[in-house]
């Protein structure tokens, strides 16, 4: 019996702590100065209908960035760094967004020289503009300018 009863509260408290669940990391290429990067371009993602692509460029643009966003094939010439991304969203109610991985890429050869990754659950969920916002100031340690 007190096998049952444990297990009866057990069970909802995993399930609890597993929809609070929230990670953000973010890693830079050794010798790499973020710093330095004055222009990017955010490649649409072709699968994106919401716009992700424009929340990145718009927080770029507030963290003292000049930052555009567009299709991939039209990378423009000038921009010191690119930017793609991956997201992915879930059902709970209402569709948030579970995750968001970011690249920041050289224009030229496309390596990538910093990322960033955020996953929220349900219960730990933020709006789009908030996540993208965290996952920037990690991967650009807070506000270039």
């Amino acid at each position: 019996m007190k096998k049952f009863l444990l297990l009866l509260v057990t069970i909802p408290l995993v399930g609890l702590i597993a929809g609070c669940v929230t990670q953000l990391k973010s890693d830079v290429a050794p010798g790499t100065d973020l710093h330095s990067i004055k222009k990017l371009y955010v490649e649409r993602l072709p699968a994106d209908h919401r716009g992700v692509e424009r929340l990145i460029a718009d927080r770029l643009n507030v963290m003292g960035y000049q930052a555009t966003s567009g299709e991939s094939a039209t990378v423009p010439d000038d921009v010191d760094a690119a930017v793609t991304y991956q997201d992915k969203w879930m059902w709970d109610i209402t569709m948030y967004m579970l995750q968001l991985d970011v690249q920041v890429r050289r224009p030229n050869n496309g390596v990538a020289i910093a990322s960033g990754h955020v996953l929220r659950t349900s219960l730990a969920r933020k709006s789009p503009p908030e996540t993208v916002a965290d996952v920037l100031n990690d991967i650009f340690r807070g506000p270039a300018r």
